[in-house]
């Protein structure tokens, strides 16, 4: 697991998938702090260790990344940890459109 606080190269996301799922790395964004975790089994393991270094609950959200995908699918809405009533998303997608903006813009930022 690891915390991208900087920037993570394709070429290391693509070594993660295949050591892991073979074509998806698992990973959490941290809305507020924009930073990324990344690299295991599970999203509450990521969300953990984000929790561990400061970030609060509310502002985590998991995703799924496709180093080999370009364009849209190469980040996917999909996480338990996302279904939060309390927040308004009632699924394991990210409902609010602008929340998937500020993600894929944190994403982007972060992984070149």
């Amino acid at each position: 697991m690891k915390i991208v606080t900087e920037t993570l190269l394709s070429g290391e996301l693509k070594q993660m998938a295949v050591a892991t799922f073979g074509n998806l790395v698992k990973a959490v964004v941290d809305v507020d702090r924009e930073i990324i975790a990344v690299d295991a089994e599970l999203h509450s393991d990521l969300e953990a260790l984000l929790l561990e270094d400061g970030s609060k609950q509310k502002n985590l959200w998991g995703i799924n990344l496709y180093p080999e995908i370009q364009g849209d699918d190469f980040v996917e809405f999909d996480s338990m940890i996302n279904m939060r009533p309390s927040q308004g998303n009632r699924s394991r997608g990210i409902e609010n459109e602008e929340m998937r903006k500020k993600i894929i813009e944190i994403v982007a930022k972060r992984i070149k």
